[in-house]
Parts: structure tokens; sequence; C-alpha cells
């Protein structure tokens, strides 16, 4: 399984999250605490936004450890607004265009997971997209392609609402070509104004998604960033998170129905 961390709020260098705690994205490179690989080596990468709608994006094979240029690259860069991803291949070869996070126009997206018999579901998911978006697939995997499924069911104009059809979709795909379901989605993605998180597998056992506070905005990891257990907030599965200028949000992710409030869930100030 992979690992992530993102980030909306004030403007912060990308090393806050990236090389600089206890427990970086870095440092969970080579020896994640809360996954069933310690080791997350298969490439890595960026996405952050700056002055321009689309964002910047910077993506390897290397793993993260040892490529000196995201070092560099995580101290000089400072942005309100970015999403970093080391991958643990579990589909897909080890090349660029697998790296997460993935971009189209102003959107980026990562993903922690994986769809039981993608190999079998592949075609008739890439049948659903229209010329546009099936064109501008570019790697292999199931996330990049869930991305684009979400796109087409209208990420722009409801995000939440069209990534629960995109699962929703998935899921009576499955079912009806594999006989079951057996899909863990946990993701982040933005439109260069808001972050979301996603928790969910149909097993009830989602990759881990924390939240926290840090400077003057909100982050969301894969794992903690620090050993300070109070500062972080575990998301339950099956739900969604939206940070936004208003602050954080936490709704029920149930694909089936509508999303409803979750008003038990707090995040400490």
């Amino acid at each position: 399984m992979c690992r992530w961390a993102a980030y909306r709020g004030d403007p912060l260098y990308l090393e806050e999250l990236v090389s600089s705690p206890a427990h970086s994205l870095i440092e969970q490179s080579h020896c994640a605490t809360r996954a069933k690989t310690a080791t997350n080596g298969d490439g890595f990468g960026i996405a952050w936004y700056g002055d321009r709608p689309e964002p910047g994006r910077y993506r390897d094979i290397l793993p993260a450890w040892s490529d000196c240029n995201l070092k560099s690259l995580a101290r000089q860069i400072r942005s309100p607004l970015f999403l970093a991803h080391v991958r643990a291949a579990t589909g897909g070869g080890t090349r660029r265009d697998n790296c997460h996070p993935f971009t189209h126009e102003n959107w980026s997206f990562m993903h922690n997971g994986q769809i039981g018999g993608f190999e079998r579901l592949r075609r008739p998911m890439e049948a659903m997209l229209d010329d546009a978006l099936f064109n501008a697939r570019s790697g292999t995997t199931d996330s990049e392609l869930m991305f684009l499924l979400a796109l087409q069911f209208g990420l722009h104009r409801a995000p939440l609402a069209a990534m629960a059809e995109m699962v929703s979709f998935v899921e009576g795909l499955a079912d009806s070509i594999l006989g079951g379901v057996h899909l863990r989605f946990t993701a982040a993605f933005s439109d260069g104004e808001s972050l979301f998180g996603i928790r969910y597998a149909t097993d009830r056992k989602a990759p881990t998604l924390y939240a926290s506070p840090m400077g003057k905005g909100y982050c969301l990891v894969s794992e903690p960033l620090n050993d300070d257990v109070d500062a972080w907030t575990e998301i339950p599965d099956g739900s969604a998170v939206t940070v936004s200028e208003m602050g954080i949000e936490i709704t029920a992710f149930r694909p089936e129905r509508r999303l409803s409030a979750t008003p038990d869930l707090a995040i400490p100030a």
C-alpha cells in the first residue's frame, strides 16, 4: 500500500510534510508503520498549486529517500495547497506515468488502495470515458482510471457525489463481471481551491487516514507525521473530508446513498 500527505491552508513549504517531520513522507517511504508494506519505493510524486489554475507536478520512479531533487524542491516550494505521494505498486509497472499524483486541467488526485480483479474490469471501465478523457490516460493503473471516471461523472460540478458515482459504478461492474466486489479506496484530490479526502472499502478495511491542524490550515495523511497522538484524528472508514476556507468538514461516504453529516467527529483546533 502507498502512503500520502496533503495540505490546505496558509502557504507552507512542502518540506513541512515531505521531509522535515520525524515521520515525514520520505521517512514513511522506507519505514511506514501503519501499512501492510513498510517500504514504498516504487516512485513518488508531488503536485502543488500556485498562481496558475493548474498544479505544478514532479514525479519520478526513484524511491523518495534517494532523490536529492525532491528534498531540494520541498525546501524551496511554498504553497497553500499540495499533495505528495510515495508508491508501493499493487498493479501497473514502475514507470513515471504510473506515479501519483495524477492531474487533469486544474484537478489533482492520488490514491491508496486497489480494485480486486482490475485486469478484468479495465476495458469496460475505459469504455465509459469520452474520447478526450480516454486520450488523457497515459498510465496503466486502476488509480488513474478511477480519477478519469470521476471526471467523466462530473467531478468539477459535485466532487464528492462524482466520486460516489464512480465507486458505485466500479462496484456494480465488479459484481456483474466477477460475481463479487473488493475495493479499497483512500484518496485525496483537489481543484486548487478545496482539498478533499475519502476513506472507504467494501470490506470495511480501508487504508488509514488521519487529519490534523497544521499552521493556519489542515493536513490529511496516511499516517501521523509525528508521535503527538493527541494532535491526530483518525478519519473513520466510510467518510469524506472537505478542507476549504471555511475549515474542515467530515461527512459519511456511502456510494449507495446520499452523503450525510457525521456530527459526532471533531478535529482538535
